[in-house]
């Protein structure tokens, strides 16, 4: 059994530990191996499954892809307040989730004031926002 087929069934167990270990080793960023890319992605939402939020939030601070996975981990497990605490210190992509989940969840006015509370010139957001909103009638 190989390393992927080891950290495959330790996944299956929830032995994130294991699987953590056996990923990371194989997983770089920025590789232009897209095997070593790949693992990096994997090893990224196995910190998120293994609820290792302050792992993948430190390094959300250099590493795009676990910026990311952050973002949509946190709105999968309905986070708004710390999504907005993101959104605030200037993640721009914890604002764009943001603004998305409050849309989608029949809230657009709040997600209109959190566009001007922390991106009044963040054309995306607005942008965001105005996919939600109603047609306008002639």
């Amino acid at each position: 059994m190989d390393w992927s087929e080891q950290a495959e069934a330790a996944v299956r167990h929830q032995d994130w530990d294991t699987a953590i270990a056996l990923v990371s080793a194989h997983a770089e960023c920025s590789s232009t191996d897209h095997h070593l890319h790949s693992n990096h992605l994997w090893h990224m939402d196995l910190l998120a499954r293994a609820d290792r939020l302050s792992e993948l939030t430190e390094r959300a601070l250099t590493d795009v892809h676990a910026r990311r996975r952050l973002n949509t981990t946190l709105r999968e497990r309905g986070m708004e307040t710390a999504l907005h605490t993101r959104a605030a210190d200037g993640d721009r992509g914890a604002l764009y989730v943001l603004v998305r989940l409050l849309c989608e969840t029949s809230r657009a006015r709040e997600a209109r004031q959190v566009v001007q509370d922390l991106g009044p010139e963040d054309e995306y957001a607005h942008r965001i926002v105005a996919q939600f909103e109603p047609p306008r009638s002639p």
